[in-house]
């Protein structure tokens, strides 16, 4: 992560995906502090000129190498970090979509400490970031539903 994220002036926009293949959801572990350890959903920032869409589908090719269908949004998360003394070391506010796998298999990128398909109805027992079993139900609805 660039250190122009951190002690931001504003929080930065971001996306991931609860993506779904036979009924199975994949999560990551980050390789990097301060994110490293727990399992979460792949993503990452939005660029500029790029659609939520097509933010969701690159950031999910580069970290994983996976082709996905998003299908909706799924809820959001706020990711507030702060320093010793109180001030916002980082902020990203994370839109979290829905979506199924279309082709290939993870293959983790230098971001990534590993990546495996889990039951849904598993996750809310793991070590995963703040929320995620939440997301993971929403999306699971929606891919359902579609």
């Amino acid at each position: 992560m660039s250190a122009a994220r951190d002690y931001p002036d504003r929080p930065f926009l971001a996306v991931s995906a609860a993506v779904f293949r036979a009924g199975r959801v994949l999560l990551v572990r980050r390789a990097q502090p301060p994110s490293a350890g727990p399992w979460t959903l792949p993503g990452g920032a939005v660029e500029a000129g790029e659609t939520l869409h097509e933010a969701v589908v690159r950031e999910l090719r580069e970290e994983t190498g996976l082709a996905i269908a998003p299908l909706g949004l799924a809820g959001h998360r706020e990711i507030i970090l702060r320093d010793a003394a109180g001030r916002t070391e980082r902020h990203f506010v994370v839109l979290a979509f829905a979506a199924r796998w279309v082709a290939g298999e993870p293959v983790l990128d230098a971001e990534l400490a590993a990546a495996a398909w889990h039951d849904p109805a598993a996750v809310a027992g793991l070590d995963t970031t703040e929320g995620l079993a939440e997301i993971v139900m929403a999306a699971r609805a929606i891919v359902g539903a579609a």
